[in-house]
């Protein structure tokens, strides 16, 4: 059917409370009696309203005002209904006793949803009884003391006793709610009427001195100002700039970490992880089937460019009178030194001594760690091979359950130090004072097993609100096996260790559930509220 033309219908505008008129009122009422209650005097004005207009003449002066809660009984829909027309026992009474005798099965047509809550209440107050498959009145009359109760609640908004309001609360006949009113005093400014109030001073006022004598409006200092909704960096951005700040106070370069997806070369084999390890399985990594295969290692200028660019001031602090030669890289070398040392050992290793394949090397995953990125920064490190300190925080992902301390995609924080005469206890004592300076001062390590890092140590720290010690960290020095085919000389180690965003975050705000931190559940006024983070000692 076609539509009519013409203009848009307008709906018509709420009704606005004569906050004004209120106002009168109350000084009119003041000025027969010392005092009035608001729920008495003005028993039709919305409390809102009331308070606005006492608001509004307590701010001069004109009324003192207190307020007073108290708790009222009220019906429920329900409720209301029983009062105004009887109860669902005396409905079903007054339906069987005006037909005599009537069919059970009609019963829902006679009195509607109180044929089963009536019919029996009805029958345990002796009203009715069955007669095979019919309803018959016991009594020529009864009392409705249900209808006669809430209708007495419903004017007096209170019950007899505690035990008759639990009694109808658990039936949901009434509720009960708060109730504010106020009483109202004159003020030491009380007048029968608002003066005129001047709110800006003119020139024209300056000019004749009228605002030495004029009445300004007083400013309401209590006033709360605008919402201003301005934006909130997320708890974790939070813990992410103090993680950084601190990686650069202690000598650290950024890496470079566009990379979310990677070759399992760079992911797995460059790391001596051998390609029948169960983290290389579909239960534990995310798999590109488009495109099926990556290019075997090659030079990346974009990340070339970038990580010099990071590069550069730290260059400055160290720099030499004259370069040091440095030694091109060679991928080809590379490649062929991975694949040996997995297929029958070299560098002093043994290998895993498998038949190593070149397809499931160069496969395309969304990367399961940040070290993938620290592998070939250690491979550009052997061109020119000199104490360093690289960093990276971004996003991972794995193939996992998610449950209150994991997620399928998270953040890693990883880090990696280069030197020559490093050892075990000076990467335990450098992760005590990094921790420290995030306020976490009580550690402890747990030896692992890392393919790629011997020893290796699992880091946990004290979680109060999940009351026990969660895991926040692995680390390790790096394995023969994954250094010397980069070209680094045998006597340079490598600390490498690999820290949670997201737990650090849950200890420092007191999170529990991680899905209350990242994803689809985080409640937007959590983030707002949240302080900036500090992780100074107290």
């Amino acid at each position: 059917m076609p539509g009519t033309r013409g203009p848009a219908p307008v709906p018509p505008p709420l009704p606005v409370a004569d906050t004004a008129s209120t106002t009168q009122k109350v000084l009119d009422l003041l000025s027969s009696t010392p005092e009035i209650k608001t729920d008495e005097a003005l028993p039709g004005v919305q409390q809102q309203d009331v308070k606005a207009a006492l608001d509004r003449l307590a701010s001069r002066a004109m009324v003192e005002y207190d307020t007073k809660e108290s708790e009222r009984v009220l019906l429920t829909k329900e409720g209301a209904l029983i009062a105004a027309s009887g109860s669902h026992e005396f409905k079903v009474w007054e339906a069987v006793k005006s037909k005599g005798r009537l069919p059970m099965k009609e019963l829902g047509n006679e009195v509607g949803e109180s044929a089963g809550v009536g019919q029996g209440k009805a029958m345990r107050n002796k009203w009715i009884k069955k007669e095979g498959e019919f309803l018959v009145s016991v009594v020529e009359s009864v009392q409705d003391t249900a209808r006669e109760l809430l209708a007495q609640i419903q004017e007096s908004k209170a019950t007899p006793d505690a035990k008759t309001l639990a009694d109808l609360k658990k039936r949901k006949l009434v509720t009960v709610g708060k109730v504010i009113s106020y009483v109202a005093r004159k003020g030491p400014k009380y007048a029968r009427e608002i003066p005129v109030e001047v709110t800006d001073i003119t020139a024209d006022m300056l000019a004749s001195g009228a605002w030495q004598t004029a009445n300004f409006k007083p400013y309401n200092f209590k006033a709360l100002g605008g919402g201003q909704n301005p934006g909130a960096l997320h708890p974790l951005n939070k813990v992410r700039a103090e993680f950084r700040n601190i990686f650069f106070n202690q000598g650290f370069v950024e890496m470079p970490t566009n990379h979310f997806v990677d070759s399992g070369f760079w992911n797995f084999d460059a790391l001596f992880v051998p390609q029948q390890h169960p983290a290389r399985d579909m239960q534990d990594t995310f798999f590109i089937s488009d495109p099926p295969r990556a290019d075997r290692p090659r030079p990346d200028p974009h990340a070339e460019e970038a990580m010099a660019a990071m590069e550069e001031s730290s260059r400055k602090l160290f720099a030499e009178p004259t370069p040091r030669p440095t030694k091109p890289r060679n991928y080809q070398e590379y490649w062929d030194g991975v694949r040996a040392v997995h297929e029958k050992g070299a560098f002093g290793s043994i290998g895993y001594r498998y038949n190593w394949s070149e397809d499931e090397c160069l496969r395309l995953v969304l990367r399961t760690h940040t070290t993938a990125i620290s592998t070939w920064v250690l491979h550009r490190l052997a061109e020119d091979p000199r104490p360093a300190r690289y960093f990276s925080i971004d996003r991972v992902f794995r193939n996992e359950s998610v449950d209150a301390t994991h997620l399928a995609e998270f953040h890693q924080v990883e880090g990696v130090i280069a030197d020559f005469g490093l050892t075990l206890g000076g990467l335990m004592k450098f992760l005590e004072d990094f921790f420290s300076k995030l306020g976490i001062e009580d550690l402890r390590f747990k030896p692992a097993y890392n393919p790629y890092t011997e020893p290796s140590m699992e880091i946990f720290g004290y979680h109060i609100g999940l009351g026990k010690w969660v895991e926040i960290g692995n680390s390790g020095m790096f394995r023969p096996e994954m250094l010397e085919p980069m070209g680094l000389p045998p006597n340079m180690r490598v600390y490498g260790f690999g820290l949670s965003l997201e737990r650090p975050t849950m200890i420092r705000y007191k999170v529990s559930n991680i899905r209350e931190l990242l994803g689809h559940k985080v409640d937007l006024k959590f983030v707002e509220e949240q302080p900036a983070v500090r992780f100074d000692k107290n």
